[in-house]
């Protein structure tokens, strides 16, 4: 009786789980060196050959990858630098432009055919680079302001009545210092690491329903998994520039906000 239903049994089916993010090691000895890093080391790749490609010969009427990278450019620059930064939003362009380009390819190998996997849903990916920024920031701060005034500006905005700084001042400085960098890091792997569940959730839908268990009462199921797959994909398309580019915002916002003190 239990042989019998073995074949019904593994033909049941089951929805995928957090294990769709644990790769094992490419090297022997090396744990650290999964398919995500090799994934993160070529979108690093990637940035540099593009950005080469894109700017090393700059000509006057720009073809090709100029004319992609030149709009890549323009695009950070006029929706993520000026607008945050202003004067100084050239000087930390190539730092944007980077972070911007890298974190959209980190992403967008979610939807690359054999590839279909998002390496910013894995949280060490985020957290290196928001602590980056978290590191830059306090450098920028404690430079332009002084350590001092860095924390007091911070704390005690200006405007606002005595008796309330009591309760604005520990809120400020667990949320400019702490509590916005973790949510840097964590807003990018939540979005990353839910969208990538929920595609792989609809397509083993269709893949079981369809071809591992085919029956009359399951093919619409299937169809339906195909369909919300197809859906799912192109608008975690739009999600993952989305998401690239609120990085990128949220970085020249703390930038800026070291780099002037509020005005008294």
């Amino acid at each position: 009786m239990s042989a019998a239903l073995t074949p019904l049994a593994s033909e049941e089916f089951h929805a995928p789980g957090l294990g769709i993010f644990d790769w094992p090691p490419l090297v022997e000895g090396q744990a650290w060196f999964n398919k995500p890093a090799l994934l993160a080391l070529f979108g690093g790749l990637l940035v540099i050959v593009f950005a080469y490609a894109a700017f090393s010969r700059p000509k006057l009427v720009p073809r090709g990858v100029q004319n992609v990278g030149e709009l890549a450019y323009e695009f950070v620059r006029e929706q993520i630098a000026r607008p945050n930064l202003g004067k100084d939003s050239d000087r930390w362009m190539p730092l944007l432009f980077t972070m911007f380009l890298f974190v959209w390819i980190m992403n967008l190998f979610g939807s690359v055919i054999f590839i279909q996997f998002p390496v910013m849903s894995r949280i060490g990916y985020p957290v290196i680079l928001s602590l980056g920024v978290w590191l830059l920031v306090m450098y920028l701060g404690i430079k332009n302001q002084g350590p001092i005034g860095f924390f007091k500006n911070v704390m005690f905005p200006p405007g606002l009545p005595t008796w309330i700084y009591f309760l604005v001042a520990p809120i400020e400085l667990i949320s400019t210092f702490f509590l916005r960098h973790i949510t840097h890091a964590i807003r990018l792997f939540a979005t990353m690491m839910a969208g990538h569940l929920i595609v792989a959730l609809f397509s083993e839908v269709g893949w079981h329903f369809l071809f591992v268990q085919l029956t009359p009462l399951g093919a619409p199921i299937g169809v339906l998994g195909v369909i919300m797959t197809i859906l799912l994909t192109a608008f975690e398309l739009f999600i993952q520039a989305l998401q690239a580019y609120v990085f990128a915002l949220l970085a020249a916002m703390f930038i800026n906000d070291a780099l002037h003190a509020p005005a008294h």
